[in-house]
């Protein structure tokens, strides 16, 4: 009762709290005395003339002054304003808290000094930047600049430049002493990069060189080896094939014969038999046939024609009525293109074998019929010889190629039948002995062409001397 509304015991605590120069100008100090939580005397305006009497605290202080006894200490609204302020709980006697004591001032005047003080900063700190900055982008310039070129001379030099460099001659200071000594071993670089290039130009040179004396000196061997294995294996299959034929064509001569003598002892009387004999003699053909093809393969000197002067085109236009049965047969036409115009030198006899047994391969290879291409021109051998070609194209079932790369050798044959297998190995064996070659290509289901190159012959009718092919 002694408090309630004692406005001058509170503009006393007011005044002892807070003097004239302890607030910002602008604020002011207040206090108030609770009853509990109810101002019971306080100096904060409701509004003008009147105090806030009456008015109770907030539940948030309520709780933490009355109901914990705990000091209050935070920004708080107190009626209309903001204020900074404290809360103190009041006992009784009994140690009852019983009210509150608070003291507080305007928080406004101290935001707005701390947003002065915060833009006055802020444009002191934008000043200075401002200021600063340009010397300190030209001092960095100074840094960096040369930095900049030595990391792009770096790069240049790492994709392969080597004639990359920072060019900052004009440049002081010590980064600047870098960069030209990075030039300096840059150069130092190109220049030992310059001297491993032409050592390993050389040394690659003389690599090839001997790779390539290597190379040739193992082809020889290679040769000189397949050779000596061929013509041991030719000697030994001559000894071989002239037993055989010696072996075979006595009892050959013996069938033959004894088989005229029945023909003649049943003469008239054999017309049943006619078909019988037939093949009989057929197959006494084919078998001194096979023993001939053996030993021309085995002992090719004792075979061997004389060499003569042969005109391509003639050859082939003497070759083709000896097939023309076979073509008529088999539905296949024969297309000719006669550009050679170097005379070559072979046997006749051994030239008309080959053409014949690559065109009966040829027709073989087309059952359904096709074309067979005859074509002739002037080349030069592998070693520039000059000499002639002669194609023999099909387009039959061609080859794989497996089959291809095994077609030259002797008894090899796709021919189930018909074939022996010697009829290409002779043929190469025969273009060989003359110094000429004999190779093939094939693409399966698309056909298989045959070349033959020939040296061309001399003026005197020899074959003219060249590399060997």
């Amino acid at each position: 009762m002694l408090l309630n509304r004692n406005l001058r015991f509170i503009d006393t605590i007011n005044a002892l709290v807070y003097h004239d120069t302890s607030v910002p100008r602008g604020s002011h100090g207040t206090a108030s005395l609770f009853l509990g939580d109810v101002r019971i005397s306080t100096n904060v305006r409701l509004f003008e003339g009147h105090r806030a009497i009456g008015t109770r605290v907030s539940s948030a202080v309520r709780s933490a002054v009355l109901g914990e006894g705990r000091t209050w200490l935070d920004s708080a609204f107190v009626v209309n304003d903001w204020y900074i302020s404290a809360y103190q709980p009041l006992v009784d006697t009994d140690g009852r808290r019983v009210g509150m004591l608070y003291v507080g001032f305007l928080e406004k005047p101290f935001t707005a000094m701390r947003r002065e003080i915060v833009l006055s900063l802020a444009f002191a700190f934008l000043l200075v930047t401002g200021l600063t900055v340009p010397l300190f982008l030209r001092w960095a310039s100074d840094i960096f600049k040369p930095l900049e070129r030595m990391a792009t001379t770096i790069a240049q030099v790492e994709s392969g430049d080597l004639a990359a460099r920072t060019g900052s001659s004009g440049d002081a200071g010590e980064i600047g002493m870098v960069a030209k000594h990075l030039d300096g071993l840059l150069d130092e670089i190109q220049d030992r990069d310059r001297q491993l290039r032409a050592w390993n130009d050389e040394l690659n040179r003389r690599v090839e060189e001997r790779t390539e004396h290597l190379v040739a000196a193992r082809k020889q061997i290679e040769d000189t080896t397949k050779q000596l294995v061929l013509a041991e294996k030719l000697a030994t299959l001559g000894e071989i094939s002239a037993g055989i034929a010696h072996e075979i064509n006595n009892p050959l001569a013996v069938m033959q014969g004894n088989l005229e003598i029945i023909r003649a002892v049943l003469a008239g009387r054999t017309d049943d038999l006619d078909l019988e004999f037939r093949l009989v003699d057929e197959q006494i053909g084919r078998i001194s046939e096979i023993v001939r093809k053996l030993l021309q393969f085995a002992r090719p000197a004792e075979y061997a024609g004389y060499e003569d002067r042969q005109d391509i085109a003639a050859m082939i236009s003497d070759t083709l009525p000896l097939v023309e049965h076979l073509l008529k047969r088999a539905a296949v036409t024969v297309v000719r293109d006669d550009r050679a115009r170097r005379e070559v030198r072979i046997n006749r006899t051994e030239l008309q074998q080959v053409l014949v047994n690559l065109m009966v391969n040829a027709i073989d290879a087309m059952p359904s019929g096709g074309t067979l291409t005859l074509r002739s021109y002037d080349a030069e051998g592998a070693g520039g010889e000059p000499g002639a070609v002669i194609e023999v194209q099909d387009t039959g079932i061609g080859m794989s190629d497996n089959v291809l790369a095994r077609i030259f050798d002797p008894f090899f044959t796709t021919k189930q039948r018909d074939g022996n297998g010697l009829g290409l190995a002779i043929c190469q064996m025969l273009i060989s002995h003359t110094g000429g070659t004999l190779t093939a290509s094939s693409t399966p289901d698309i056909g298989s062409t045959f070349f033959l190159w020939l040296p061309e012959a001399g003026d005197d009718g020899t074959r003219r001397e060249g590399h060997s092919v």
